[in-house]
């Protein structure tokens, strides 16, 4: 996982998902839902919003996704994605 402080402390923690079935991207998107700060997907040169689901199922679900977090304070969210998220750390 990275975590970044952009232009005017904009923090971004980052790392790869895997939604592999219909119910994981469900799942993942009451997860994310419940979170007010911003969370989008990317995949290629693709970036969705993470709570849309139409949006992630337009993604590549065969490979994993990025996500990126735009919060200082997502430890609970991150917690709770954990059954999605690859231990390959991505620098």
């Amino acid at each position: 996982m990275n975590c970044l402080c952009i232009g005017g402390c904009v923090y971004i923690e980052t790392f790869d998902v895997m939604l592999k079935t219909a119910d994981d991207v469900k799942k993942f998107v009451d997860i994310v839902s419940k979170y007010e700060f911003d969370v989008d997907l990317i995949s290629g040169r693709y970036v969705v919003d993470a709570k849309s689901i139409l949006g992630i199922f337009s993604l590549d679900l065969d490979k994993p996704i990025q996500i990126e977090i735009y919060s200082e304070e997502c430890e609970d969210l991150v917690g709770e994605l954990k059954p999605y998220i690859l231990l390959k750390r991505k620098e």
